[in-house]
């Protein structure tokens, strides 16, 4: 394979950081965004040199077009293209609709849905350019069956899903390939957090018994950014140990 990148947003921790992972041992160079400096940027980024990769950090908050711009203008700069993108930054701010805040429910929207959109339209001119690309975009099993207590990111998440049908029609005929992957509950650091209880009952809800893993979701990007899925776009796959069967 030629030499290919790859762009992932909020891609140093949890999901994010194992998609650039994973897709570095598929033998693409990364670029990975983060919003703030923190030890897992530096961490992150050792890990994939050590795969022999090369890595691009660049700093932007996702919900500001401007920052949005300057990312993608760094990383044309530096080498030429973008073959892949995966919308993977996310926020959450749980809480009942009747007590939420205002800002609660904006700033979710504007990180995860609105992020996806001015990234989104950074990327798409530079693939029509080049005939082709994919984008990858990180929706929710919660932006398909909703979950009491996160209206915000429910409703981001199934924006996310409209976003991702919509743009595949504008632009197969491109070359451009887009989808979403919709991950259940995974195993991260928000989980491990979670008491004993709240995790037994939860898996009480998966049909497998279990959560996912991290790399169970990014084996399935590496698959949508491979030849593989060459014929598909617009789909949403769900990866969620069959919750929503």
């Amino acid at each position: 394979m030629a030499e290919e990148i790859a762009l992932i947003t909020g891609g140093t921790k949890g999901i994010g950081k194992q998609i650039a992972i994973i897709l570095a041992k598929a033998g693409y160079d990364i670029a990975i965004n983060y919003r703030s400096q923190s030890p897992e940027v530096e961490q992150t980024k050792q890990e994939i040199e050590k795969e022999g990769r090369k890595v691009l950090l660049v700093k932007a908050d996702v919900s500001k077009s401007e920052e949005c711009k300057c990312m993608c203008e760094q990383i044309i700069n530096k080498w030429g293209k973008i073959d892949i993108l995966v919308n993977n930054a996310g926020i959450t701010k749980d809480g009942l609709l009747i007590r939420m805040k205002d800002d609660d429910f904006e700033s979710v929207i504007r990180t995860n849905l609105i992020g996806t959109y001015n990234v989104s339209k950074e990327v798409v001119p530079y693939m029509i350019r080049q005939k082709k690309g994919k984008i990858i975009n990180i929706s929710s099993v919660v932006g398909v069956s909703g979950n009491a207590g996160q209206c915000n990111y429910a409703a981001s998440k199934a924006g996310i899903i409209g976003f991702t049908k919509s743009l595949a029609k504008e632009v197969a005929s491109r070359g451009i390939l887009v989808n979403a992957v919709a991950p259940g509950f995974i195993k991260t650091s928000m989980t491990e957090v979670l008491s004993e209880t709240v995790k037994e009952n939860i898996k009480n809800q998966i049909p497998l018994k279990r959560m996912g893993t991290a790399e169970e979701v990014a084996k399935v990007v590496k698959f949508l950014a491979s030849e593989d899925s060459s014929y598909i776009t617009g789909q949403v796959i769900l990866v969620d140990g069959g919750m929503c069967i």
